[in-house]
């Protein structure tokens, strides 16, 4: 949740400032998020792979996919940086409030230069989840985040040495605590006595193209199952845009309350990873059905309890980014669509684990790109523009393609439990 509650300060902290701010900040951090989405994506095949060496004791060979992933994501990291400083022109043609875009260009060309550590932390992250270690994402996502809210409060309002650097002091702020995040974690894996017997043979380690192949082979799928799904939903921003400034502000913070209970089910997601690594390095799909059964249970207790917070909290949880009255009349109606597809989005996210733990990463690609290109955002023109239900009709579209990509990708699961089930 960490990154997220990065956004979600942000949002916050804009939203004081007033919401013509809070709106340019939310569509710089759309356009950023589509490209930072493929790159994080990428950086999650490394799990899987560092688990089965892990399951070895093979210290060498996590070494080599630990500096293959490092070369691999930067450079990812670099070509996205490239892209984004390329697209910043993007922002006046979206169809989206003048006044808005003008705000959003500046905070846009800060934010961008966050590509590189948030790769660095992501990296970092998934060699560690390898290993079964989890903690040290919690604890440097923490301290993070307490960072970032002290910088912004310090950077917008000039408090003490500080520049009064106003909106603008949230996009930097947000920079310096990724950066910080994304060295700290580097730091984490070479000196901690959990992790730091990867010095030994750091330097025995190689750039290889067995390795390298492997990552971008199976990243470049990984990638783009996000990127699709993101994309859907940055691109369902763009069209809440047009409906003027308020519907952008109101979308955005719904979008940052699901995302923020949508990260509980991508934490189980990453754990159940963990365990479907280990037991396809053994062999063992009884356990892999254990580990999907009690993945499911989890995600009904968690997103169903979510969900209820959501539908009982509905009017009251949108004051804590905004005062402005219409902005929280829509948040709160979106909030209660958002609740409907609490449970769709954390089974999907846990079976799209799975998946990756068993290595199969082009399947759950095909089904998000029809669910969200396909399904999703023609529906989403057709309810918002052509039957006239606006900014509900985009959210009802999502709805719908969350829940045929859950439905579908466990028909998947199933079918792979029982086949390997039937061999063994």
């Amino acid at each position: 949740m960490g990154h997220i509650v990065t956004n979600m300060v942000d949002t916050i902290f804009l939203g004081q400032i007033s919401p013509t701010h809070q709106a340019a900040g939310i569509l710089a951090a759309n356009l950023y998020t589509l490209v930072l989405v493929f790159a994080i994506g990428v950086s999650y095949v490394l799990t899987p792979l560092v688990s089965s060496a892990q399951f070895e004791s093979d210290e060498l060979r996590k070494a080599n996919l630990f500096k293959n992933s490092l070369f691999l994501n930067f450079v990812i990291a670099l070509v996205s940086f490239a892209i984004l400083f390329l697209s910043s022109g993007l922002l006046a043609h979206m169809q989206q409030p003048k006044e808005v875009v003008v705000l959003a260009k500046p905070f846009y060309n800060v934010l961008i230069f966050s590509m590189l550590p948030v790769s660095l932390f992501f990296t970092c992250k998934q060699y560690c989840e390898g290993l079964s270690l989890t903690m040290p994402a919690l604890y440097i996502s923490i301290i993070g985040n307490v960072l970032n809210i002290a910088l912004n409060y310090a950077l917008i309002y000039g408090v003490a040495f500080f520049p009064e650097m106003g909106y603008m002091g949230s996009a930097w702020a947000s920079f310096i605590a990724r950066s910080f995040m994304g060295i700290a974690f580097l730091g984490y894996i070479f000196y901690s006595p959990l992790t730091n017997s990867i010095k030994g043979v750091y330097q025995q380690a190689k750039i290889n193209s067995v390795d390298l192949l492997r990552l971008v082979k199976n990243g470049l799928n990984s990638g783009a199952q996000f990127t699709f799904e993101v994309a859907a939903f940055v691109i369902a921003g763009l069209m809440a845009g047009v409906f003027g400034k308020e519907v952008i502000d109101a979308h955005g913070i719904a979008l940052h309350m699901a995302a923020f209970t949508y990260m509980f089910g991508s934490g189980i997601s990453s754990a159940t990873t963990i365990v479907v690594g280990n037991c396809i390095a053994d062999s063992n799909w009884l356990n892999i059905k254990k580990a999907v059964r009690s993945s499911i249970q989890l995600i009904i207790v968690g997103m169903g309890s979510c969900a209820l917070i959501f539908i009982l909290l509905n009017k009251v949880l949108p004051y804590a980014f905004t005062d402005d009255l219409q902005i929280t009349i829509i948040t709160s109606k979106l909030l209660i669509i958002a609740a409907m597809f609490q449970l769709f989005d954390g089974l999907q996210v846990v079976f799209i684990g799975v998946l990756r733990g068993v290595e199969d990463f082009k399947f759950p690609t095909l089904i998000t790109l029809i669910a969200y290109w396909v399904i999703a955002l023609p529906l989403a023109y057709l309810l918002a523009f052509i039957n006239k239900m606006g900014v509900y009709g985009i959210w009802y579209a999502l709805l719908i393609s969350l829940i045929f990509v859950a439905l579908t990708l466990y028909l998947r699961i199933r079918i792979l439990i029982a086949r390997n089930l039937q061999r063994t």
